[in-house]
């Protein structure tokens, strides 16, 4: 019989809740509920009726030394994520984290640093977009260098719709204290992390940002950013909530070709004969007018269109699965718990852009950054009275 990894789940939310269904249904072939933590009541009969065979816990602590959890997964307000990672792997139990893995950095790498001094756990990020067969695509394609140097990217993703009811369900929600931002530390952080995973990290950021633009709120819900990668390469990132219809485009345009991502499920290649910078020295101008008359285009690149389906749950539970398998028997992870700082970097690059107001390099300084995020939670405390 196959070992399975008895994991514990901290907060039984929407999340929580989520991982714990596709337990129960077998989704997760290596992992079963070794037990269950929530603060609310509520959460414990909840707990008591769909899982009445499993222990529950009001302290994440208490659980953590049940001896009933081999690891944990952190399904709790973005602040607690470092906290609760730190706590397990210091009682010897791996760790599972949500995204994002911290609200700040400087949080974050203390995660980070603690968790390399525990090599024999296992520690990883939900960072369940890693997982699509079509990202996974789009990395190898760069990787593989089959579009050459990226010159520029440009990602639209504007399909975090929110109405104002999402913000008032809870007092924590949209605030400084409560979550540490808006759309970039709830809604965006699997695109932040996509596009450092699949691009390269960003030497500079510049931003312009919109707190509470078009819903009330403290935080941010509109976000255009501007990226340079630091050898000539740029790129605009754009998000928001009060889009209602919503656009998911990403392109990556390289000096051999261009990749187009449209609503995340079709990507298409179009992979040049020669490169740009050749076919700019060498063509006549009789081929130019050609391309200018609306010659024919399949002359210069080739295309090349993929579409994939996608299973609602079925990334999640293949980070499960993956982070399990490395427990048992070393797979190696999609989704290793350090990749998960590079997100906060960059959510927290954008933060400090628009604070100050001026162009801000990577990373940046964790300090400074504190300092005026803590500046953010003192005005909102003082605006609530």
């Amino acid at each position: 019989m196959m070992k399975k990894i008895r994991l514990g789940i901290i907060g039984l939310g929407a999340q929580g809740g989520a991982y714990a269904g596709f337990i129960t249904e077998g989704r997760v072939k290596n992992m079963e509920i070794g037990a269950i933590c929530d603060t609310d009541s509520e959460k414990r009969a909840v707990a008591e009726e769909k899982y009445p065979d499993v222990p529950f816990y009001d302290n994440y602590i208490d659980m953590m030394e049940s001896g009933n959890v081999d690891a944990i997964v952190t399904c709790v307000p973005h602040y607690l994520h470092p906290e609760m990672g730190i706590n397990a792997l210091k009682r010897d139990i791996h760790a599972l984290v949500e995204k994002p893995a911290g609200v700040y950095t400087k949080q974050v790498k203390e995660l980070n640093e603690f968790a390399a001094t525990k090599p024999e756990l296992t520690f990883g990020i939900m960072f369940n977009q890693r997982t699509n067969e079509l990202y996974q695509k789009v990395k190898e394609v760069i990787d593989n260098g089959e579009i050459g140097d990226i010159r520029r990217t440009n990602w639209i993703i504007t399909t975090w719709w929110r109405p104002q009811g999402y913000y008032d369900q809870s007092a924590w929600r949209a605030t400084w204290e409560g979550e540490g931002g808006g759309v970039l530390v709830n809604q965006a952080p699997h695109q932040l992390d996509l596009l450092q995973w699949i691009c390269g990290v960003p030497k500079k950021v510049y931003s312009n940002v919109k707190y509470g633009y078009q819903r009330d709120i403290a935080v941010e819900d509109e976000v255009t950013t501007l990226l340079d990668y630091g050898n000539g390469a740029t790129g605009v990132f754009i998000t928001c909530t009060h889009d209602i219809m919503g656009t998911d485009r990403f392109e990556i345009l390289g000096d051999k070709g261009k990749i187009v991502v449209d609503d995340s499920k079709k990507v298409t290649i179009k992979r040049l004969h020669k490169s740009e910078s050749e076919m700019s020295d060498t063509m006549s101008w009789a081929d130019v007018t050609k391309l200018f008359m609306g010659g024919e285009l399949s002359e210069v690149y080739s295309e090349e269109v993929i579409e994939f389906e996608s299973v609602w749950g079925g990334q999640h539970t293949a980070v499960m699965e993956n982070f399990a398998a490395n427990i048992l028997d070393g797979t190696p992870l999609l989704a290793p718990g350090s990749d998960g700082i590079n997100g906060v970097a960059l959510a927290n690059a954008i933060h400090l852009s628009s604070w100050l107001g001026k162009e801000v390099e990577m990373p940046v300084d964790e300090d400074v950054y504190l300092n005026e995020l803590n500046k953010k939670i003192e005005e909102e405390k003082v605006n609530q009275k």
